[in-house]
């Protein structure tokens, strides 16, 4: 067992089953010593675990809960990026990039919290090689209603 396998199993966390794409794309590239993943949205067993805009308010999805879901985007990104490394995370070097979308009610200015739910788990993950630089940013709507996507872009030995 690898020293990621093991810090994954001391947090409790088992990787998800790579999502399945919504269109034509592949989950993740490994490209030049970089692993892309795609866009992931906080899929749960194949699902969502719950749409709409997040926001303050009936009918919206509120921040705690879309920051959960961030989480959730970064346990699918890193499953996506194990897929291309043959499962063996220990070759990820550094979390280089993070982007963060979040479907924002008009009024919601709180994307850089929510994004934080995908931020502080890939902390809690590589540790210092996963600090990374990161771009948080609300839009109208995403894939599916999708409440939150999430990017990541990994160096790799």
């Amino acid at each position: 067992m690898g020293a990621i396998a093991e810090r994954l199993a001391e947090l409790g966390i088992e990787l998800p089953e790579v999502a399945a794409p919504v269109a034509a794309y592949v989950p993740a590239v490994l490209n030049a010593g970089l692993v892309y993943t795609s866009g992931q949205l906080p899929f749960v067993s194949g699902a969502l675990p719950e749409t709409g805009k997040v926001g303050e308010g009936s009918g919206l999805v509120g921040a705690e809960s879309a920051k959960g879901y961030a989480r959730q985007c970064a346990l699918n990104a890193i499953a996506a990026a194990a897929s291309v490394l043959d499962g063996d995370l220990d070759r990820v070097t550094r979390v280089v990039k993070v982007t963060g979308f979040v479907a924002s009610d008009p009024s919601f200015t709180g994307q850089p919290g929510v994004i934080n739910g995908a931020s502080e788990t890939l902390g809690e993950i590589f540790g210092e090689a996963g600090r990374h630089a990161r771009s948080a940013v609300g839009v109208a709507v995403l894939p599916l209603d999708s409440p939150v996507e999430v990017e990541v872009v990994f160096a790799i030995d």
